[in-house]
């Protein structure tokens, strides 16, 4: 079959098989992006000639001349001729004769090589370590981690559940002078005050009954390196007193020695309570309170740098792919625009678990409302979405209310976090006001 005109110019990559899978027609665009000249391809098992990562289990093809539905936007990746990986975009249909037979099928394919690249761009601008943020607040905290990490002082970082604190003390550890050394974390909250301590300082051998042998304790084992306190804001009154001394005269005591030991530790501690509040309170020591909160790092919660929501939701996508085996393209913008509406309690932990709830149902392609969590469905989307256009305005219309809000009404700044020109602002602000209003 010679190929038409039409085919030759457009921008997608086009190829026919027939019911034994051989190639009949393999368009210009297929030929530039596989490196595959047409006459190689042509009367050639598509298999061969695509090396796709979907040809073996769950070729879209295949899948449509089985079924006889069509196929939309599965990715896979295509190996081309000169032996590199290319991620794609597929889109499949039957072919059928004029008595309406089906003859084989058609296969369309998009280059997402570029795509790839810019969203590579977009993690290497807005990732610091392993933490993904753009937002203003974000940002802010990139700023001050290099000189957090240079510094040898005690770092409290303060945030709610799941707003990501031992990777900021992670970033601290490897930033810093003894990033060679080892970064030890201790959950104070999981364990009993006598099972912390010996933890924490460890003990010597006959200390008590089951104590047979010298174990170091955490603070000896994050020698030379750094130390990180979880949940400090939970340990009871005598462990804040034996830490206090550990601070101070950087010491500790293992149970049953007779001499302290002496320790050269990093210590960064986390909380997710109001540790000045519990001071108030007199549940915490004040003399405590200030050892550890040399300096202090706020960490956001979710809801209030929904902007940072789409990067997460690709990061988040991009692990489940390698760990699961996957190649799912990412979230549909119905999904996203559910996701930006969330106030996420669990924060960026709860968005990684519908993401990885999601993943259960999801076979290829792109997150569908289908595929999320059943509270997180608005009602009536189970099958169907709720219109993108409206969907993605909606989703620009929370990101201007928000940077407004931050920067009290003030457009210049706003655009400028935005990364828009403010006439640009005021242009999208009105047509916001005349779409609420119903002109």
């Amino acid at each position: 079959m010679n190929n038409s005109p039409i085919l030759d110019s457009i921008n997608e990559g086009v190829f026919t098989v027939d019911p034994e899978w051989r190639i009949t027609t393999f368009n210009r665009a297929a030929e530039r992006i596989t490196g595959v000249r047409r006459q190689d391809a042509i009367g050639r098992p598509c298999s061969e000639v695509f090396r796709a990562s979907v040809c073996e289990q769950s070729c879209p093809l295949k899948r449509t001349i089985e079924t006889g539905r069509p196929i939309l936007n599965a990715t896979a990746r295509i190996t081309s001729a000169a032996g590199e990986q290319i991620p794609v975009r597929i889109s499949t249909a039957l072919v059928k004769n004029s008595d309406g037979a089906v003859t084989g099928g058609v296969e369309t394919f998009q280059d997402l090589s570029h795509v790839e690249q810019l969203r590579k761009e977009l993690d290497s601008r807005y990732t610091f370590e392993d933490i993904v943020g753009r937002s203003a607040a974000m940002r802010a905290l990139f700023e001050v981690l290099p000189r957090v990490a240079e510094s040898e002082s005690t770092v409290l970082i303060e945030g709610a559940s799941g707003t990501g604190k031992e990777l900021f003390a992670r970033a601290i550890h490897s930033l810093s002078r003894r990033k060679n050394k080892r970064f030890v974390a201790v959950n104070c909250a999981a364990l009993p005050d006598s099972l912390l301590e010996s933890e924490l300082f460890g003990y010597k051998a006959g200390a008590f009954t089951d104590a047979r042998r010298d174990k170091p304790g955490r603070f000896a084992l994050a020698d030379g390196g750094t130390i990180f306190l979880d949940e400090i804001g939970d340990i009871s009154p005598a462990m804040q007193v034996r830490l206090l001394r550990v601070l101070q005269e950087r010491v500790v005591e293992p149970l049953g020695a007779v001499e302290p030991v002496k320790v050269d530790v990093r210590v960064v501690c986390a909380t997710n309570k109001d540790v000045a509040e519990l001071v108030r309170r007199g549940s915490f020591r004040e003399d405590l309170y200030y050892r550890i909160r040399v300096i202090a790092l706020k960490l956001p919660a979710l809801r209030d740098r929904r902007e940072d929501i789409p990067l997460l939701a690709d990061r988040i996508v991009a692990k489940f792919n390698r760990l699961q085996g996957k190649d799912i393209a990412g979230v549909s913008e119905d999904v996203l625009v559910r996701l930006m509406e969330h106030d996420f309690p669990g924060n960026v932990r709860e968005l990684e678990n519908i993401i990885e709830q999601a993943f259960v149902l999801c076979r290829g392609g792109w997150i569908e409302m289908r595929h999320l969590p059943p509270e997180m469905r608005p009602a009536g989307t189970e099958e169907a979405g709720v219109g993108g256009s409206t969907n993605l305005r909606a989703m620009e219309r929370h990101l201007i209310e928000a940077a407004l809000k931050r920067h009290n009404g003030n457009r210049s700044r706003a655009a400028r976090e935005l990364g828009i020109d403010a006439s640009t602002l005021y242009r999208k602000l009105k047509a916001a006001a005349a779409e609420l209003s119903g002109e």
